[in-house]
């Protein structure tokens, strides 16, 4: 059997992922996304457990309740992992593998999981708690003629709440 920390080492090259070793069996490295453009991640291999954390996002600005329940009906369709929050108030997604079933093919089911979580997550996570921020950076740059680009996920509930009369 090969050594877990091993395979990890292996599938980050394999797939050409950057990564750090940070100490021995402690990766660090980030996943390529879409909506999310990169997923910081950091794989700890133990005796009994390989640890999977991955980054999501900051400490919500508002609206902490909507966000922590949309978090825990999200956990009931992750697959390996499921959110958590720290003692600030980060959002991550954190799971774990039994040292005796760490294999390329577990390693990369587990990590695309996270991928695809953390991706399909971002926009929602920032609409539930940033959204009077991404409101003023909206207005901001529209009263100045700036470009909106990077906030285009968000158009439609933006101009509806541009033509609300309320």
């Amino acid at each position: 059997m090969t050594a877990p920390a091993e395979v990890v080492r292996a599938w980050l090259d394999d797939n050409d992922i950057a990564h750090d070793e940070v100490a021995e069996g402690v990766f660090s490295f980030a996943l390529p996304g879409e909506r999310k453009l990169q997923t910081p991640v950091r794989v700890d291999v133990g005796v009994h457990q390989v640890g999977i954390h991955a980054f999501v996002c900051r400490k919500p600005d508002e609206n902490h309740a909507g966000v922590h329940h949309w978090l825990l009906q999200r956990n009931l369709r992750t697959y390996g992992v499921g959110f958590a929050v720290d003692h600030l108030g980060d959002i991550y997604l954190d799971g774990r593998l039994p040292i005796q079933v760490v294999t390329p093919d577990e390693l990369d089911r587990l990590l695309g999981a996270v991928l695809t979580v953390a991706d399909e997550s971002f926009n929602t996570l920032l609409e539930l708690g940033f959204a009077s921020a991404i409101r003023k950076e909206w207005e901001w740059r529209r009263l100045r003629g700036e470009s909106t680009a990077n906030l285009e996920a968000f158009r439609g509930w933006l101009e509806t709440a541009d033509t609300d009369p309320s």
